[in-house]
């Protein structure tokens, strides 16, 4: 390490400071480091050291740098670190309190893997759960962040720091080799910020600079620091998170009044310690920002693709690049074997740039929730709260956000903040009480153990009508003679309160939000066995169940693949629309995994029974008659097939940014167009391309029905409605009587008629209790029924024909087609499920925290 190797020129320079000793020079401190050096010795080791605030705990951190050995630095508060690093990483000299006295112990049985020669220094990084993760930097990082602080901080031999912060801590850390490569001395108090004479021992020692994350300050100011004169005092420092604006605001001046500077910083452990800082002289007007990068770094934004925002103002995650970015992390012994791994540093946060360049750091991708549909900043709502004068912490979870409030504020002021600044009604808010918030070693809020805190607070049960429209209007004042409509309600609320009339009364009667609560809740002792259901449900499972009844007799029912490939264009518009319109590609393709995993397991059996790649079906192409049947899969299989050519379309027709715009703006005439010239293909491609009996699966066949789908959930006038109803009343006859004018077309088209009816004049229908428990899941299991219903039955039982038929037989081949799909959709719904839960372990056991300093 450079720094280390002039400190003998420096003379009798003081270097550490200690309150019950003389100083240490620099002359003695290089001495002492060689010393500690020798017994190293020369092979670069793995040196572990419990970072006490001694004497010997900095000189053995200094000689395994100045010894090319690499270094890991452990709170001297929790044993358990030193326990479980040892166990991860075999370290080969441990320097340790043992017995009252400090000793290096040196690991007889030797190193379990090779150290990088590069690799200088190991940080925990702060927050992290399960197993140990660390920081990998170089001397090389070490050294550039500690002279780019010193070149911007102004750092002479003058200089004298107050550390209070724990040296283990990359903040606390940074204060020390910075002032070392400064030749300046760094002094050792014995109080810390939170006691009254810490002001006095400061400015007895002459310090010139004291550094704190924002708790520091808070402690501060709470015991008076600022009356006290501190005429050596030369500025401070404060990074870690974000500072309240009223108290950075008071330093701030308090320093200028007395010729002194405030630094705001910003920093992370993956970056050594600092990462940009705001220049004193620009903080007016900018206290809320981390301001530039350092001497010798660049900062840039990436959007969630990653490529660079050049607007200003635009929201994008903060990447930092320098020469103090770390070499990567480590988990265990092997991974200090390995060089740099990354050039830049994405840090997790979310920050803007503004006209000046400097930037504001608005929240951290981790320190989000999206809950019913919006997407919530936990910091947002913490500095509402504080705006508000509540002090506490917010973390949430997928339902809930929960703020811990240690100041005197009710319950109810603290909900209506969290209701303001989140747009959530009071079900998804929970409030709970500390005498302080738990804290990090670095003084950090400890977000983790607050997390703890919304796991373990179990959401109240609420029960009744009365009960659950005051649970959504809460804290507004809720009476029996009140309705939806008079309490303002709005759609979130709407359809949070149609979910609790369902469980409540078994349906949402038609028109409740105008009707007072008292007679709902009279409806509510008449309805407990009823159901009300979304239509959609209802229309997906009777078509699946008429294609297995198609697919397994002899009677003409064709329509439910119809029916199912309308629902397609319906559930697009209804759930991926807004993706669509945002050009968000993947986000519409990602879907498709779901669809095309279960669907290669088939394709994969049928080769092996065939002793061929079906490769038509691979491609997902067999429907459009490139192959025959012995080479594909059976055309039973052809909706899949075109489901994904289905969605494939709509995705290019919405990479067209004119098209999309125009879908954005009029979806209804968007997809009125769209049904037109679908219909046209219909009937014109055949003219061009005809293929026989197999043309009624292929794409240009069916994709009207999509269109048919989306004119179908933006038809929200009547006149739209009725405009829809006429065509379709054209269309479905003409249809009919094209597709060879016989009994099963007819049923087809006029079964499309019906479903058209249905969504667009009874979304929801009202059925027994008993029967939504079966309707609701075989909707949920129509893909996988559709996929397997013929599996067994091919197997086991005769096909239907003419000859053969036996009433027995198909009722039998229902049934077990039935099933086959409902167990599939249950084994890959809990197969997904345990390994969500697998994943969800391992990330928590095996997660790289970022840590912000």
């Amino acid at each position: 390490m450079e720094f280390t190797k002039w400190f003998a020129e420096l003379g009798l320079r003081p270097a550490l400071i200690f309150s019950d000793r003389e100083p240490i020079s620099y002359f003695e401190l290089a001495r002492r480091i060689a010393e500690a050096a020798n017994r190293f010795g020369s092979q670069k080791k793995l040196v572990a050291v419990v970072a006490e605030p001694t004497e010997h705990a900095i000189i053995a951190y200094l000689a395994a740098l100045h010894g090319n050995h690499a270094v890991v630095l452990l709170p001297p508060c929790k044993p358990e670190a030193l326990d479980d690093f040892v166990a991860n990483f075999s370290p080969d000299i441990v320097c340790r309190r043992v017995d009252g006295r400090w000793r290096s112990l040196v690991d007889t049985d030797g190193s379990s893997g090779n150290l990088h020669p590069d690799l200088a220094v190991l940080l925990g990084t702060s927050g992290s759960t399960g197993k140990s993760q660390y920081v990998r930097l170089s001397a090389t990082a070490i050294q550039a962040n500690a002279e780019a602080i010193a070149t911007y901080l102004e750092l002479d031999p003058n200089d004298r720091a107050a550390l209070i912060l724990p040296f283990h801590y990359s903040y606390g850390l940074s204060i020390l080799n910075s002032h070392l490569v400064a030749g300046a001395s760094v002094y050792f108090p014995r109080c810390g910020a939170s006691d009254a004479g810490f002001a006095e021992e400061t400015r007895a020692a002459c310090c010139t600079n004291i550094s704190g994350v924002p708790y520091s300050f808070e402690q501060m100011e709470l015991t008076g620091f600022r009356r006290c004169d501190l005429p050596a005092l030369r500025f401070m420092t404060v990074a870690g998170g974000r500072m309240r604006k009223d108290l950075a605001e008071t330093f701030a001046r308090h320093l200028s009044d007395r010729q002194a500077r405030f630094f705001m910083m910003y920093g992370q452990t993956e970056a050594t310690a600092r990462i940009a800082y705001v220049p004193p002289e620009q903080l007016a007007g900018n206290v809320g920002s981390i301001g530039i990068a350092i001497p010798g770094g660049s900062l840039w934004l990436a959007d969630e693709h990653g490529a660079p925002i050049r607007q200003e103002g635009e929201t994008g995650e903060l990447v930092y690049r320098g020469p103090n970015v770390m070499m990567g992390y480590a988990c265990e012994r092997n991974d200090l074997a390995k060089g740099s791994e990354i050039s830049e540093l994405h840090t997790g946060d979310m920050a803007t740039r503004d006209a000046r360049g400097f930037y504001h750091v608005v929240g951290r991708r981790k320190r989000m929730s999206k809950i019913v549909g919006l997407r919530l900043c936990h910091e947002a709502i913490e500095f509402a709260l504080e705006q508000a004068g509540i002090s506490g912490a917010v973390v949430g979870g997928d339902d809930r956000l929960l703020a811990l409030v240690t100041s005197a504020h009710a319950d109810d002021q603290v909900l209506k903040v969290m209701m303001a600044a989140s747009g959530l009604p009071r079900p998804h808010l929970e409030v709970d009480r500390a005498r302080s918030l738990p804290r990090l070693a670095s003084g950090k809020v400890d977000y983790v153990a607050v997390q703890r805190r919304l796991r373990e607070k179990r959401p109240q049960p609420r029960s009744g009508v009365l009960a659950a429209f005051r649970n959504a209007f809460y804290p507004r004042q809720v009476s029996v003679d009140d309705t939806f409509e008079g309490l303002g309600g709005d759609s979130l609320l709407y359809v949070q309160l149609s979910l609790a009339l369902e469980r409540e009364l078994g349906r949402a009667p038609e028109g409740w939000e105008a009707m007072p609560l008292s007679q709902l809740c009279r409806t509510a002792r008449a309805a407990d066995d009823r159901r009300s259901l979304d239509s959609q449900l209802a229309l997906r499972a009777m078509s699946i169940l008429l294609i297995v009844i198609h697919h397994a007799t002899l009677w003409p029912i064709p329509g439910g693949a119809a029916v199912l490939v309308m629902l397609v264009g319906y559930s697009l518009a209804r759930f991926k629309r807004q993706q669509l319109c945002a050009g968000n590609v993947l986000g519409v393709l990602r879907s498709l995994a779901a669809v095309l995993v279960p669907y290669a397991l088939i394709v994969a059996g049928f080769s092996l029974t065939r002793g061929e790649v079906l490769w038509p079906s691979v491609f997902l192409v067999g429907n459009l008659g490139f192959a025959q049947p012995p080479h594909m899969m059976p055309y039973l299989y052809w909706f899949v097939e075109a489901y994904v050519q289905i969605v494939l379309l709509w995705v290019a027709m919405f990479c067209i940014l004119p098209m999309r715009d125009f879908a954005s703006v009029r979806p209804f005439a968007f997809g009125a167009v769209l049904l037109a010239l679908s219909v046209a293909a219909k009937f014109l491609v055949p003219l061009a391309w005809n293929i026989g009996g197999p043309q009624i699966f292929t794409l240009p066949d069916v994709f009207y029905l999509t269109a048919l789908g989306w004119c179908l959930y933006f038809a929200t006038s009547r006149r739209k409605r009725h405009a829809i109803v006429a065509v379709v009343a054209v269309l479905c006859p003409l249809l009919a009587w094209y597709g060879g004018n016989w009994l099963g077309s007819w049923m087809k088209f006029m079964l499309v008629l019906g479903a058209v009816l249905a969504l667009l004049y009874v979304p929801r229908i009202t059925v027994p209790a008993w029967l939504a428990q079966l309707v609701l899941p075989v909707s949920a299991a129509s893909y996988h029924i559709y996929l397997f219903h013929r599996i067994v039955p091919e197997w086991l039982l005769p096909g239907p024909d003419s000859v053969t038929f036996h009433p027995l037989a198909s009722a039998l081949a229902i049934s077990v087609g039935m099933i086959s799909g409902l167990v599939a959709f249950a084994l890959q719904t809990w197969l997904i499920g345990s390994l969500a839960r697998l994943k969800s372990r391992r990330k928590n056991s095996k997660s790289l925290v970022t840590s912000g300093v």
